[in-house]
């Protein structure tokens, strides 16, 4: 919105506020001086005592614009008021004339640029017939100068109105910009928080409850025929529920999982070496081993959540798609970067129709959930800096690997 929008001033030297101050100054003291020549030249008579009141008149009327509404008919109104003055004074005594000048700039404060020409125009006009009224002969200066000055002024000063227009149209147009930027900003950091849960409960919270269904389904089996087999399966699988239960708490609040916290060096391998036990456990047979090469080093905290968190998602896809024999997670620190691998023996798939639908000979929709599980287990990598890959084929096994970069790469950054 612009200046003459918030205030009602229309004039193209509305937005000039510090101008009115100036304007005042000049114009009294020009209309002090001008009653003051003419008091010298013709005395105090009784048309001095006209011109003397007509000039406080004119003074008066000049300085209460800033106390009227500058909305509706006041503004044109003031304009009249002070104009008809001004022409009053300038044919009874020329030497007012001069007070043009700061009363032509007022004048460009208040009215469309039409209506101020108009009214600019008419009062040259008054100070040519003014000036020849006591000038010898036809002077064409004195036709010439006021007109010309009138011309520029009002001419300079349209093309200072068009300038900040163009400067507010600029504005605006950045304004606007900025604001989709922000809009688009704000959608972007919207999805992306939603892949980031569709990730973490998809890594954490979703395969726990796989968990939970192989452990209750183990404890239906062995209800009857091994009792306390049973009882244990049902302990494991409650267990697992309130480790769901704080991980989507942890998830929601975007927190490293409970197995790091401690922060150490020894957290991360420590984490694993206990994720591939408790794996085991519900293995449906599956011997799983855990791995650890290289000289242990501290790793940040994101890099390390997202390591453990790509650890479960592919344990569980090994042992709920792949009839695995064998599962061995490996850790491996290099002097540069740390690598996860997860390798399994089982019936493999092929990588590039993961993300396809389709269905197994026993209904199961084991290659949906692969598909989706690695576009997480990518993502996640690419967003910390790292990288994720699979490599797998019908009949040989699946074998994840995921690294990241230990030094200056933005999982350390944002750890710091």
């Amino acid at each position: 919105m612009s200046v003459s929008d918030q205030t009602g001033l229309r004039g193209i030297l509305a937005p000039v506020a510090s101008l009115d101050r100036w304007l005042q100054i000049v114009f009294l003291a020009l209309l002090a001086t001008s009653a003051v020549r003419y008091l010298e030249r013709h005395g105090f008579g009784p048309d001095g005592v006209l011109v003397l009141a007509g000039a406080a008149l004119l003074a008066v009327a000049y300085s209460v614009r800033p106390l009227l509404p500058t909305r509706g008919w006041w503004p044109t109104a003031w304009v009249v008021t002070v104009t008809v003055l001004w022409a009053l004074l300038t044919l009874a005594a020329p030497s007012f004339a001069w007070c043009a000048v700061p009363l032509g700039f007022a004048v460009l404060q208040v009215l469309p640029f039409r209506g101020a020409v108009v009214v600019v125009v008419l009062m040259t006009g008054l100070v040519t017939v003014a000036e020849l009224r006591i000038a010898d002969g036809v002077d064409p200066t004195v036709i010439a100068g006021p007109i010309g000055i009138a011309v520029v002024t009002v001419l300079v000063y349209r093309a200072l109105q068009r300038e900040s227009a163009a400067r507010q149209l600029l504005l605006d147009e950045l304004t606007d910009a900025q604001d989709e930027l922000l809009q688009a900003q704000h959608r972007a950091g919207a999805l992306a928080e939603r892949g980031r849960l569709s990730r973490e409960i998809h890594d954490s919270v979703g395969q726990q409850l796989s968990s939970i269904n192989l452990l209750l389904q183990a404890a239906e089996q062995d209800w009857s025929s091994r009792p306390e087999a049973a009882r244990d399966h049902v302990r494991t699988a409650a267990a697992t529920a309130r480790e769901g239960l704080d991980e989507v708490r942890r998830v929601v609040r975007d927190l490293a999982p409970a197995a790091l916290e401690s922060g150490s060096t020894e957290a991360l391998p420590e984490a694993l070496e206990r994720l591939v036990a408790d794996a085991a456990a519900t293995g449906d047979g599956a011997a799983l081993e855990f791995h650890r090469h290289g000289d242990t080093r501290a790793v940040p905290a994101a890099v390390a959540g997202a390591l453990l968190r790509s650890a479960r998602g592919a344990l569980a896809n090994a042992l709920e798609h792949a009839q695995a024999r064998r599962i061995v997670v490996s850790l491996t620190f290099q002097p540069d970067e740390v690598r996860l691998d997860v390798r399994d023996d089982g019936i493999g798939f092929e990588p590039s129709g993961a993300n396809r639908r389709a269905t197994s000979e026993r209904g199961e929709r084991g290659p949906v959930d692969r598909g989706h599980g690695l576009r997480g287990l990518r993502d996640r990598a690419q967003e910390l800096g790292g990288r994720a890959e699979v490599e797998s084929s019908p009949g040989d096994g699946t074998t994840v690997s995921v690294s990241f970069p230990l030094t200056g790469g933005p999982g350390e950054r944002s750890a710091s």
